[in-house]
């Protein structure tokens, strides 16, 4: 349900608009699996798998464009950034 509220947001990232989505919370308040999720059932998929399959078919019916694709997945935690899509996901960003 939370998807269908966001998804004018990932409709804009189609059209050449640069979009974040950003997860605030206490710790333990659902943040992740808001975001992530499990794949099975699909029904109980994140908003980041959603995200993406909604923004990579877009661009597979799109005629005559090109995209460029690029997506960080980044934490904030105590004033720690790390890059959770990098080689080392404990390594702390500056």
């Amino acid at each position: 349900q939370l998807f269908y509220e966001v998804f004018l947001h990932f409709q804009g990232v189609t059209e050449g608009y640069n979009g974040t989505i950003f997860a605030y919370g206490q710790t333990g308040s659902g943040k992740s699996f808001t975001m992530q999720g499990i794949m099975d059932p699909s029904t109980q998929k994140g908003i980041i798998p959603r995200a993406f399959e909604h923004i990579f078919e877009s661009v597979q019916c799109a005629e005559n464009a090109k995209f460029l694709v690029r997506a960080s997945y980044l934490e904030i935690y105590n004033e720690d950034i790390r890059d959770l899509l990098g080689a080392d996901t404990k390594q702390k960003l500056e």
